[in-house]
């Protein structure tokens, strides 16, 4: 069996040769963050931990309803009720934790510290007022200029962006911008005060593929002159490859792997992960049908037991559906939430997965809570 290894205790900041603090810049531990409904309660992120350090591009991937998005907006706590940040959650920014400040030194980082590049710029951007108003308003929000200091700064990031005739175009209208046009006033509004950390969440999700090569490469070009750090969200992993030196793999609320993108795509652990490489078309590979995942990730207020994933997955046994997997490390910083580090030797063992017999969406039976402890002995037969 693997070895499980417990991380090192911590003893203060790591330190460089020459002494200088290599502290990274965003540190969240143990976040979760629940919504209170009259179905239950969701744990939409369950127990998230990752660092990202400065002028670093992590990649935040899964399917929709794993806790991506929830995750990104907890970090600038826009969370709202019945939602709330659970006690206990840590998010260290800077070595402040932002969990713990109150809502006006929040506002002096949303936008200057942190800035967040949201997946549909039509509905982030204000149809009754100007991109270049838009742009402005970040700056004296935040008190960085006058007006006219301000429209200065809307109008030279209009032009950083690559967006042609920025001082015309700062007095257009949402609407009169193409769609790759309006991502780049929202990447110009989220830079503009040249924060230390841009969280993009699906930043090329409603845009054709040569528009989402140009955006992904403004955002490398960007990074690049300003030094700052991404945190990109998104479902596609080709964007993933071509962008980020480390992938978090969400499911379930949860963390289930994570390494650096080289060690991903050669080595990926968790099953979850590997049915969404497969799920990739492969240049040269010749497939009737690409592989898909069989069935859906299931509801927040209804997580199952044990592994989150054991419904969908081809190697689940009966530890999966009982005990629930610990982040096991791998080697070389890469970790993965899978019993299978524990007795490799199942891989061996493929079958259908328990979803797709029994039916329902993923993780329980016609989704219920109470199917998922009525067919706990059937899930054992099956796998």
């Amino acid at each position: 069996m693997a070895e499980r290894r417990a991380p090192s205790p911590a003893s203060g900041p790591p330190r460089s040769s020459d002494g200088a603090s290599t502290a990274p810049l965003l540190s969240v531990g143990e976040l979760r963050t629940y919504f209170y409904t009259d179905s239950g309660v969701a744990r939409a992120v369950d127990g998230v931990t990752f660092e990202i350090g400065a002028r670093e591009t992590i990649g935040l991937v899964g399917e929709s309803g794993c806790g991506k998005s929830v995750t990104a907006l907890s970090l600038l706590r826009l969370i709202r009720p019945p939602g709330r940040i659970e006690p206990g959650s840590r998010i260290l920014f800077e070595g402040r934790d932002l969990t713990t400040v109150d809502e006006k030194a929040m506002r002096a980082v949303r936008g200057a510290r942190i800035a967040m590049v949201f997946q549909e710029p039509m509905t982030a951007l204000n149809p009754v007022f100007t991109v270049g108003d838009q742009i402005a308003e970040v700056v004296r929000v935040h008190g960085a200029g006058s007006r006219r200091e301000a429209w200065g700064r809307a109008v030279q990031m209009l032009e950083t962006v690559g967006i042609p005739s920025p001082a015309q175009r700062a007095r257009d209208y949402p609407h009169q911008l193409s769609g790759g046009m309006r991502q780049r006033v929202v990447i110009a509004m989220a830079l503009v005060m040249n924060p230390a950390l841009v969280i993009a969440d699906e930043p090329t999700t409603a845009l054709d593929v040569t528009i989402q090569a140009q955006i992904l490469e403004l955002l490398r070009d960007l990074q690049h002159r300003f030094g700052t750090s991404i945190l990109l969200i998104t479902h596609d992993l080709g964007v993933v490859a071509e962008t980020v030196s480390r992938v978090i793999v969400m499911y379930g609320g949860e963390i289930v792997e994570h390494a650096s993108v080289d060690e991903l795509f050669a080595r990926a652990h968790h099953p979850y992960t590997e049915g969404l490489l497969s799920a990739m078309p492969q240049v040269g590979q010749q497939r009737e049908r690409l592989a898909t995942i069989p069935g859906t990730v299931p509801p927040p207020t209804a997580w199952p037991s044990g592994c989150r994933f054991h419904d969908r997955c081809p190697y689940a046994w009966d530890r999966c559906v009982t005990e629930h997997p610990p982040l096991y490390q791998l080697g070389g910083g890469h970790t993965s939430r899978c019993h299978l580090a524990d007795e490799p030797a199942r891989r061996a063992e493929v079958h259908e997965p328990a979803v797709a017999v029994l039916g329902g969406a993923g993780g329980t039976p016609g989704g219920s809570r109470a199917g998922e402890q009525d067919n706990v002995s059937e899930r054992k037969a099956i796998s």
